[in-house]
């Protein structure tokens, strides 16, 4: 949903003379008239407050953090865990796996996939009943193993297909709620307005093992757009995956048996993963021969956890390294948003949807291609931006300013297109494609027809990003063996994001 601007305030103390806050107020740090070096300071990740932002909490890094505060709020989740597991058996009340097992997402952290917007899942029936009938079943050693050095709660993700870093990072969030909170109130208690500030009781934050019931805890906090919201440190965080998952282990699978001394389960394993696979297995079968074994092997599970510990320092340099590059992104949005709020007037003529559309996407054609913008769709280190994902956050993020509703990626019955922009009836899409994708033909012919009908409108536009000489090329191909280039053709935007072709205006 489109955001109202906020007006700027005057600078807190501590603010640095040359900084200001941006007037669309996407951060946290503009919302809340905060220089960025001050949260950098303390620590915490400068979130948006408009739209979630690709990253996650990566319990791994608590384990193998040198903080004490971490390392204790590591073991107040196997804490949690181990009761969970005590609990386990076929009988157990359906109210209690309802009250231990699922959880609402904390949206106020502004984490995770939600573009837009931050209200996702969260943690419901169907990840109960895995997490339950795991910890009575292949996990019922929770706590007591003798591989690793410590338990881990990604050993869930690791048997269950599906459960991902967003699932783990939002469990991991509710069991450390009570500190993220504390985190946030010291921060905001120091540093923010009292305005800014509202006194809030917030469910389920902590665990009381004498009642085994979730309690609400009050706390003060920073409160815009009517809910409060949660800061978290940035080396919790983690992009792409946490440090143990899935794809990690199955395509480690042949280094597992040899992390312990035993040549009975080398040969056991060896024996069963071959008794699995045809005389000319395809990767997708060697795959879930690897998955069956570890299944039926569930001491292989502990081997890999048992490689990633010894190599747990790796984890904190590449997190590290992913999170510093959203930032970074975060950043050069902010240096957008402000750019074609004084180069442009998009979004101050009242018209349709597929105006508005169109106009966006062309002011961001010619803010890349003209105005340096490709600098930061870029990164600004050179390298292109690595997935459509990146892309459309960036540009979903200027959408901001719309007075239409902006949905990100809204799904109505054949999958979900990238954005739809309306206003009661008055309905237009926009779809984003890298020209390097191996899908982009099939694409321009048909996705867009199918979103169109599901949205049940016939306004859209396609928008392919290319990043070098040879992705122009192929794009021009598709454009001409598809009859794109007609007059009757959908709108069409190709953008030029190339940055070995823009000399200078002195070297032009």
């Amino acid at each position: 949903m489109a955001k109202s601007k906020k007006k700027i305030k005057k600078a807190k103390a501590g603010s640095a003379p040359n900084w200001e806050a941006d007037p669309a107020g996407v951060f946290f740090s503009d919302r809340f008239n905060i220089n960025p070096a001050v949260l950098d300071k303390y620590g915490a990740f400068d979130i948006s407050v408009v739209s979630d932002l690709p990253v996650f909490i990566d319990p791994f890094l608590l384990f193998n953090s040198s903080n004490r505060k971490y390392v204790a709020l590591h073991h107040q989740i196997l804490d949690y865990l181990r009761f969970l597991r005590d609990q386990a058996s076929d009988d157990l009340d359906p109210g209690l796996i309802k009250s231990w097992y699922t959880f609402r997402e904390v949206k106020q952290n502004w984490l995770g996939f939600t573009v837009g917007g931050n209200n996702g899942n969260g943690l419901g029936p169907k990840f109960a009943r895995a997490l339950h009938a795991a910890l009575g079943d292949i996990l019922k050693d929770f706590g007591d193993e003798t591989i690793t050095s410590s338990s881990h709660l990604e050993k869930l993700a690791l048997i269950r297909p599906g459960v991902g870093r967003d699932s783990i990072s939002d469990f991991t969030t509710n069991l450390i709620k009570h500190f993220l909170l504390g985190y946030t109130e010291k921060f905001a208690k120091k540093h923010l307005a009292e305005c800014d500030l509202k006194r809030v009781t917030v469910e389920r934050a902590a665990f009381n093992y004498g009642t085994e019931t979730w309690m609400s805890r009050t706390y003060t906090l920073p409160w815009t757009d009517g809910d409060f919201v949660i800061l978290t440190p940035a080396d919790l965080l983690t992009k792409d995956d946490t440090w143990i998952n899935r794809t990690d282990m199955l395509g480690s699978f042949e280094r597992l048996p040899t992390v312990v001394d035993n040549d009975q389960l080398r040969a056991d394993v060896s024996r069963y993963f071959k008794s699995r696979l045809t005389r000319k297995p395809t990767q997708r079968e060697r795959d879930r021969a690897r998955a069956d074994t570890i299944l039926a092997f569930p001491e292989l599970i502990d081997c890999y956890i048992k490689l990633k510990e010894d190599t747990g320092d790796q984890a904190v340099a590449t997190s590290r390294e992913k999170v510093d590059s959203t930032l970074r992104l975060a950043r050069q949005v902010q240096v957008a948003a402000r750019d074609l709020s004084d180069k442009t007037d998009l979004f101050e003529t009242p018209w349709t949807s597929f105006d508005e559309a169109l106009s966006a996407v062309h002011t961001f054609k010619d803010y890349v291609e003209n105005q340096d913008g490709y600098r930061i769709i870029n990164r600004g280190d050179g390298k292109p931006l690595a997935s459509e994902a990146e892309v459309q956050t960036f540009f979903g993020l200027l959408l901001q300013a719309s007075r239409f509703d902006v949905n990100r990626e809204p799904n109505n019955g054949r999958g979900p297109v990238d954005f739809k922009l309306s206003m009661g009836l008055d309905k237009s899409l926009i779809e984003f494609k890298l020209a390097k994708s191996s899908s982009l033909e099939r694409n321009l012919s048909n996705q867009v027809n199918i979103y169109e009908a599901a949205n049940k409108t016939k306004k859209s536009v396609f928008v392919v990003i290319c990043y070098t000489a040879a992705d122009q090329a192929k794009v021009n191909r598709v454009i001409k063996k598809l009859e794109l280039d007609q007059p009757d053709a959908r709108p069409l935007a190709i953008i030029d994001a190339r940055s070995d072709n823009k000399p200078s205006a002195s070297k032009a």
